[in-house]
């Protein structure tokens, strides 16, 4: 069995090597049932991957120039940012913190466009009874009649990916004790 150190010591230097390293590792690890190695593998692949596909659109390296050319380039730049969208909302699976933050926005979101829209927005108290009432709306126990119905259909399609998310993210935690 190789200790979790050389994830420390032993990563190779290049980015893309380091991700397919800690990878190969994780993947060693998680048929071992070591989850707290498996846990800091993907730490170490989640930043080589961020730092590669960054380098990979933007960098002046020889290397990144040679290899992504034209639209290779621009398809690593929308996978670069679908990467950095994915671990802010809920940390590329993760990060059940980064879900909850995630929750959180929409619900000020929702108390926004809930006071812009049916309150009175100069009231404080409007802000704080949206928010108050947010959560409510968001998990369907309450449906203001005055709300239109795409937008109770658009609220359920976000409550089912944040729950799906976030049973993802219980699964994989689980699956690796």
């Amino acid at each position: 069995m190789v200790d979790n150190y050389i994830l420390d010591t032993e990563c190779p230097g290049s980015e893309n090597l380091k991700m397919k390293f800690a990878r190969t590792l994780r993947m060693n690890y998680q048929q071992l049932g070591d989850a707290e190695s498996v846990n800091k593998a993907i730490r170490i692949e989640l930043q080589a991957t961020e730092v590669h596909l960054h380098k990979a659109w933007s960098s002046n390296e020889s290397y990144y120039r040679k290899k992504y050319t034209g639209l290779k380039r621009l398809e690593t730049l929308i996978e670069w940012t679908n990467f950095k969208f994915f671990d802010l909302v809920w940390g590329n699976g993760e990060s059940p913190w980064k879900l909850l933050r995630a929750t959180i926005i929409i619900l000020l979101l929702m108390s926004i466009i809930d006071v812009w829209k049916f309150k009175n927005t100069q009231s404080i108290y409007s802000y704080i009874q949206a928010f108050f009432e947010a959560p409510q709306i968001f998990l369907g126990t309450l449906s203001p009649s005055d709300y239109p119905s795409p937008y109770f259909t658009l609220i359920l399609f976000i409550r089912l990916v944040a729950f799906g998310l976030f049973m993802s993210i219980l699964i994989k935690r689980l699956n690796r004790r």
